[in-house]
Parts: C-alpha cells; structure tokens; sequence
C-alpha cells in the first residue's frame, strides 16, 4: 500500500468515528405510546411502575413499565417475538406485535424520524 492509500483509510476512519458518535442516538427515554392499529391508546410516563392491559384484535396483551423501561409482558400472538423483543429503555426503541396490530415506542425529549408504520 502506497502513502495515499493510508491517508484514504485514516481520514476513512475518522469520518467513520465522528459521524458515528454524532448520529447514533443515546437519549433516554421519557414516556411511552402505545399504539392500536392506528390510533394512540396512551402515553405513559416511564418514571412508575405499573401493567397496562390492553385489548387488541385477537386477544388481551400486557406492557409493563418499570425503572424507566418498558416490554410486551404477555401477547396472544403465536411466536411471541414482541415479548421476546425484552426491555426497552431507549428513545427511538420499538416493540411490534402485528397479530395483534399493537406497537410500542419509547419517545425521548426528541423525536429522531416522522412516524412508525406497520
């Protein structure tokens, strides 16, 4: 490799690192939306601890809040990839159970993009 081609992956490297530490998110959440098709259900404070019991097309789900989190506790759907998904802590962060066309997204002093479709 010639001097140029160093320099390329140096400057490669740095551009790479900054932009990185500038666009990645690390905001903490403040509350969640739950969404039913496409309403809002609610917007909750994650600074509680509490289980919201929500009815969607195919049966009864649960989230729960606590220590500034949030996750599907219980879903009707079959593979339970939305309660798999785990605790949520970070702005931006969502959880989808589309069987039972309910989301969950954590929501920060910002918001990072337009809307969450499914």
């Amino acid at each position: 490799m010639l001097i140029g081609d160093w320099l390329i992956f140096i400057a490669s490297s740095v551009l790479i690192i900054v932009l990185f530490q500038q666009l990645w998110s690390h905001e903490h959440a403040t509350t969640v939306q739950i969404r039913l098709g496409d309403t809002v259900y609610g917007t909750y404070s994650l600074n509680q601890q509490r289980d919201i019991h929500v009815k969607g097309t195919i049966g009864n789900a649960t989230i729960s809040i606590m220590n500034g989190k949030a996750r599907f506790a219980q879903s009707p759907c079959h593979n339970q990839y939305c309660v798999h998904q785990g605790w949520l802590s970070r702005s931006g962060q969502a959880a989808i159970c589309l069987p039972n066309q309910l989301s969950l997204e954590l929501v920060g002093e910002t918001k990072h993009y337009d809307s969450l479709n499914y």
